[in-house]
């Protein structure tokens, strides 16, 4: 991915300040043309800078206050097909492939404990999964953020 230029970092600032905030407004406070900001924004969507709405919405608003981590050990070689399956899991909200002990880390969320068992046995009953780790989050100390970074590329920092 190419990196950004300082009018790109202040444009996606400003964005993640106010993300509703239109593309006229943003030429205004950023001091640049509609067009400039018009044309900014799609080559930042063209090289897939912004990501899925999907993950702003809270899924305790959906009604499930539970997430964990799980941790999964699998067989290699069944690694294509087993992420497929796992995929087709509505509860598993993301996983990451890994290095380390465990090969698999995926966020769940769950109904209560009672689910959180019902969804570990799903995973456990895929093709080519050996065993799970599972950890509960407590609370989200840190939230999702890229403010820091973005101030840190256009050396506002």
């Amino acid at each position: 991915m190419q990196a950004l230029d300082g009018t790109d970092t202040r444009l996606l600032s400003a964005l993640a300040r106010d993300p509703r905030r239109t593309v006229v407004a943003l030429a205004q406070k950023l001091g640049l043309s509609r067009n400039t900001v018009q044309a900014r924004m799609a080559q930042l969507e063209k090289k897939h800078v912004f990501l899925s709405f999907e993950r702003r919405i809270n899924p305790a608003s959906l009604g499930y206050p539970l997430m964990a981590f799980i941790s999964v050990h699998v067989q290699q070689q069944k690694l294509g097909q087993l992420a497929h399956d796992l995929a087709g899991i509505p509860e598993i909200l993301e996983g990451y492939g890994l290095t380390g002990s465990a090969d698999l880390l995926l966020r769940v969320v769950a109904l209560d404990a009672e689910d959180l068992f019902r969804i570990n046995g799903k995973i456990l009953a895929c093709d080519g999964v050996d065993r799970t780790d599972t950890a509960l989050a407590m609370s989200e100390l840190i939230p999702f953020r890229i403010q820091p970074l973005l101030e840190r590329g256009s050396g506002d920092a």
